[in-house]
């Protein structure tokens, strides 16, 4: 077993967004997102995988496929290889997310940044 405290990796920049990586186990990686108010990440694909993200704190807006759709804290949600998605924290708040990717798509996914 490993245990991890997802506060240890809310971690936030002025600058631009952050992702914290928790776990790279074999195809699979969990990490951490975060969002300053005003901060996005570009639109892009996942390609050969399944997305999983979950809202740990604050609100924002996901587009898939060019569709916008609000988010809150708690809210889950899943996006599949074909689905182009883009975050923004459109809130007032520090927003974080939990992802989980089913399958790295490349090197690139499971870095931190």
């Amino acid at each position: 077993m490993e245990k991890n405290s997802v506060k240890a990796y809310m971690e936030y920049n002025e600058d631009k967004f952050t992702k914290r990586v928790i776990y790279k186990k074999g195809e699979t990686t969990a990490f951490i997102l975060n969002f300053l108010p005003g901060q996005q990440l570009p639109t892009h694909k996942h390609p050969g995988t399944e997305v999983y993200l979950y809202v740990v704190t604050g609100n924002g807006t996901i587009m898939i496929d060019g569709t916008e759709s609000e988010v809150a804290e708690a809210d889950l949600i899943h996006v599949n290889s074909e689905e182009e998605m883009a975050f923004k924290n459109s809130g007032n708040q520090p927003l974080s997310l939990y992802v989980v990717l089913s399958k790295i798509p490349g090197e690139q996914y499971a870095k931190n940044i």
